[in-house]
């Protein structure tokens, strides 16, 4: 990943007077939903940048070491070699971002991406995952313990009473002791912006988790009612860039929830060239929360290099 962000001292100043144009942002979603996608190669391109930013994942009471290793399988091999092949694209090691799973799957996941001889890092979610109604102690340990099997990511959980109660010091400090139980592991800080009650409380959240020390910020958990919107893309992508400016440090943003279409995928991407560069249109600071979104991607490129679409057998399953 990209050189980390150190984070800072809590600086109060940066979020005492903020104040969201709520309408304006609404306004400019609304006009981010009517922007027309691209076609043709391009569209394949994007897709496969799609792809390449995907952090795949599986968060269900049910999954079994069976099901990790299908989808670290499809990790590895996202795109069907012979849709890569005649897209010229079968040489160019593309593969997910990640593999996400619970904390008690990451052994699963990273023996068999070891077995697979491939590098993709696995990703866990810890903290009190999805509601964070758990201790600090509890929160800490579970972090820990994800390292100590082999997460090389860990997808933390905030408390979002603190946010409600305006409590910004000690979600500062929450987040900051996550951060050294990461260690070496980067860390993405989920706002579950759903739960928030306003656009200014996610700007606020935002800052205050890279001060914090942040590798990425991430919309939602999947599991709120309200996941990854553009509003709220909009506003984290803005606190990010005031934070570059202010610090020159790079924060990685993943928007996760709901997100299950390729259009959508390509919206989101076009969406963080518009607010932050094409730099950030990297695995390293970007990417896409996702458990069913990688097989649309597959049916769409699938469709461009055949004319038609695949039936149900002719694609692996995530």
């Amino acid at each position: 990943m990209a050189g980390r962000n150190p984070g800072t001292e809590l600086e109060l100043g940066w979020i005492s007077k903020v104040y969201v144009n709520r309408p304006a942002v609404v306004r400019h979603a609304e006009q981010i939903k009517k922007w027309k996608t691209v076609k043709g190669n391009w569209q394949a391109a994007w897709l496969l940048k799609a792809v390449t930013c995907i952090d795949l994942t599986t968060l269900s009471g049910d999954d079994t070491p069976s099901n990790v290793q299908r989808l670290c399988f499809k990790a590895k091999h996202p795109i069907r070699e012979d849709l890569l092949k005649a897209l010229d694209m079968h040489d160019k090691g593309i593969t997910v971002g990640a593999v996400c799973v619970y904390p008690a799957r990451v052994s699963d996941a990273v023996n068999t991406l070891k077995a697979a001889g491939c590098n993709i890092p696995v990703a866990s979610v810890a903290a009190g995952f999805p509601s964070g109604q758990t201790p600090l102690e509890t929160k800490l340990a579970e972090i820990r313990l994800a390292v100590e099997y082999g997460a090389r990511e860990i997808d933390i959980v905030i408390s979002r009473s603190l946010v409600l109660t305006g409590q910004w010091e000690g979600l500062y400090e929450e987040i900051r002791l996550c951060r050294a139980a990461c260690g070496e592991a980067h860390m993405k800080t989920i706002l579950a912006t759903g739960e928030l009650g306003s656009l200014a409380n996610v700007y606020k959240a935002s800052m205050i988790a890279m001060m914090a020390g942040s590798d990425f910020i991430k919309t939602s958990t999947g599991k709120e009612v309200e996941n990854a919107t553009f509003p709220v893309g909009i506003v984290m992508m803005r606190a990010i860039k005031e934070y570059y400016w202010q610090t020159g440090y790079k924060v990685g943003f993943k928007p996760a929830g709901g997100i299950r279409t390729a259009k959508e995928a390509i919206t989101w991407l076009m969406l963080v060239k518009e607010e932050l560069g094409v730099e950030w249109l990297t695995p390293e600071l970007f990417r896409l929360g996702a458990s069913s979104l990688l097989g649309d991607i597959e049916q769409q490129i699938f469709y461009h290099v055949t004319g038609t679409y695949a039936l149900q057998h002719e694609l692996a399953m995530a």
